[in-house]
């Protein structure tokens, strides 16, 4: 009796912890290319910098950590470990980091060079990206509905893209448009590859893990992005151009820093999500919840920024919020039969 208590505890604990993770989620993959997009169009121009942003607010991670660790102790006493992660697990979160590095890169080059309604090509390859890693490397298990919410977030996400020209910045060369189309692709194709790679090293972990470790994971994969940007700033001279491009920004100096702030701050949200929803369910599930994300920061780069709300914004909403109503469905449909199938066991 005591067992079966624990166990529906545990599964509302990481209901709630799922649940928490949607709403960093979509705080980050919302708000994060919005302030990007702020800097760019305000006079902004580094793109190492904006790459190093996305990663280099990792220090917020410890105060999670830390409270963790107070509340273990004060059960545990003096013996309790600050930290879990074992050697060969640090190593694998090490190099992931560095792949998220460079796919930062790749991203703030293609939010630098291209309209925010071209972010949609992201979305729409990285969706397609992810659930064929998943299948690859955690064998993951489609349904008819996971399957149609894929195909319906890809045809949304690409509708987005279909009026891209109308959007496109004044005096931008064919060639740095091309430039920055690859870029955002090739960014798509890594981090779809990112997420499976993170779910694999979860499976293949020689520990038990919980969301403490994944915490320090996620630390220690944001702490190798940021260095790998940092190198790519140093080599760029950005640290040195910084108070320059912070005295001629349109919004001035001060509200300069301030987005270069909000910005590390708020892709912290998009970081701890996605592993969150990762760790509570899969990988899919958090390329699926970026996908659905996407329509929504249309809309607000519209209202923010008074971009066309074109008819294609309005159908890829309606698609979006179809394939993630549908995937939920089958994910309710196929939990009840389990639970069916228990009790008749």
């Amino acid at each position: 009796m005591e067992a079966n208590h624990e166990e529906k505890r545990n599964a509302a604990l990481k209901r709630a912890l799922l649940i928490l993770s949607c709403v960093f989620l979509s705080i980050g993959a919302c708000g994060g290319p919005l302030i990007m997009r702020l800097y760019f169009i305000h006079g902004g121009k580094r793109v190492w910098l904006s790459s190093w942003l996305e990663t280099g607010g990792w220090p917020i991670i410890f105060i999670p950590i830390a409270l963790a660790y107070y509340h273990r102790r004060t059960t545990e006493g003096p013996s309790t470990k600050l930290f879990f992660m074992k050697l060969p697990l640090f190593i694998a979160s090490a190099v992931i980091g560095l792949l998220t590095g460079l796919d930062d890169y790749l991203y703030a080059y293609g939010v630098a060079r291209l309209p925010v309604s071209t972010a949609a090509l992201i979305t729409a390859a990285h969706l397609v990206f992810t659930a064929l890693f998943a299948f690859l490397l955690v064998k993951q298990k489609f349904t008819s509905y996971s399957i149609n919410c894929v195909f319906l977030l890809t045809i949304g996400a690409a509708v987005l893209g279909l009026n891209t020209s109308a959007d496109r910045p004044k005096g931008e060369s064919d060639k740095q448009y091309i430039a920055g189309f690859m870029m955002t692709l090739s960014s798509a194709a890594l981090y779809g590859f990112v997420l499976p790679l993170v779910e694999l090293t979860y499976k293949k972990a020689k520990q038990t893990i919980t969301y403490a470790l994944v915490l320090e994971i996620q630390l220690v994969m944001c702490l190798f992005a940021t260095i790998f940007c940092t190198v790519g700033m140093l080599i760029n001279n950005d640290f040195k151009v910084i108070p320059r491009e912070a005295r001629n920004f349109e919004l001035g100096e001060r509200r300069y820093y301030v987005v270069l702030v909000f910005s590390a701050i708020v892709w912290q949200g998009f970081f701890l999500g996605a592993i969150g929803i990762i760790f509570c369910a899969s990988s899919l599930l958090s390329g699926i919840v970026i996908a659905v994300l996407l329509p929504v920061t249309e809309i607000l780069a519209v209202i923010f920024y008074h971009e066309k709300f074109q008819a294609e914004k309005g159908v890829a909403l309606a698609l979006s919020l179809w394939g993630f109503v549908s995937y939920f469905y089958g994910e309710r449909k196929y939990s009840k039969q389990k639970e069916s199938e228990m009790k008749n066991e």
